[in-house]
C-alpha cells in the first residue's frame, strides 16, 4: 500500500470536482495536494480523461520535481507546482483550471477589478494577472518558468499569497491554491463566478465604477477578521 495515501486521495478527490464543477473540459485542468512535512505533492497524471481517472494514478512528486511514486507521467504543469509549494509553504493545495469567464480574462492581460461585494467577500483586491512571459522564461524551462511568472506578479504588485489565493496567468489561464486542495478547488470555483460577474458588469456598463473602499473593508472583514461574524 502506499504510503502517499492521503495525498492522493485528496488530489483524486479535488480532480474529480473539476469537471463536476464546469470548470475543466476534455482534460484541460489539474489539482494537487501537498504534504509538507515530507516535501511532496500528489497530482494528476498527464492526458488522462476523468473519466477514467483512479486515486493510484495520482503522481507522488517532491518539490524539486522528482517523481517519487507513480507509473505515469505527471501533468505537464507539474513545475509550476512545484514551484510554488516551495516557495509559499502555507498552501496545502493547488489547482490549475482553464474555465471560460476567468481564461477570457487571462487573454485580456488584465486584473479583475472588485465590483461588487461578492467579489469583497472572498479577496480585497482585484484578481491580479501575471504579465505576459518574457521571450528568455518562453524558451527555457516553460513550466518552471510559470512558477516563477507568479511568484514576481505577487512580488512586484506588493500582495500576499495567504490573501489573494488566485491569479491568471496572462494569455494563459488561472491558478489558485489554499490550505487544502479543497479550499484551492473552492477558490477556482469562486474565481469563475467573479470573472463571469465582472464580464457581464462591463456589458451592462461599460467603465463601471470599482466598489467603494468602506464596502470592501466591510465585507471583507466580516467574513475574514478578527470579529468576523459571518457563519456559525
Amino acid at each position: 500500500m502506499s504510503t502517499f495515501k492521503a495525498i492522493k486521495e485528496a488530489a483524486y478527490r479535488a480532480n474529480m470536482q473539476l469537471p463536476e464543477l464546469g470548470l475543466v473540459l476534455f482534460t484541460f485542468g489539474n489539482a494537487s495536494a501537498a504534504d509538507h512535512e515530507r516535501g511532496v505533492f500528489a497530482i494528476k497524471p498527464s492526458g488522462v480523461p476523468y473519466s477514467e481517472l483512479k486515486a493510484e494514478d495520482m503522481a507522488v512528486v517532491d518539490f524539486d520535481n522528482t517523481v517519487i511514486e507513480g507509473d505515469k507521467r505527471p501533468s505537464s504543469d507539474t513545475k509550476t507546482h512545484a514551484v510554488l509549494y516551495k516557495h509559499w509553504r502555507h498552501i496545502g493545495g493547488i489547482v490549475h483550471t482553464h474555465s471560460t469567464y476567468a481564461t477570457a480574462w487571462a487573454q485580456t492581460q488584465m486584473d479583475i477589478p472588485i465590483f461588487g461585494t461578492t467579489h469583497a467577500d472572498h479577496l480585497t483586491a482585484d484578481v491580479p494577472c501575471a504579465p505576459v512571459m518574457d521571450d528568455e522564461m518562453i524558451r527555457g524551462d516553460y513550466e518552471y518558468q510559470t512558477g516563477f511568472q507568479i511568484l514576481n506578479a505577487f512580488r512586484d504588485k506588493g500582495l500576499s499569497p495567504e490573501e489573494v489565493e488566485m491569479v491568471l496567468v496572462a494569455n494563459h489561464a488561472p491558478f489558485t491554491w489554499g490550505k487544502d486542495v479543497d479550499k484551492a478547488v473552492y477558490n477556482s470555483a469562486v474565481l469563475e463566478e467573479l470573472a463571469r460577474m465582472a464580464y457581464l458588469t462591463l456589458q451592462i456598463r461599460p467603465g463601471a465604477p470599482r466598489l467603494k473602499e468602506a464596502l470592501i473593508r466591510k465585507h471583507y472583514e466580516r467574513k475574514h477578521g478578527a470579529n468576523a461574524y459571518y457563519g456559525q
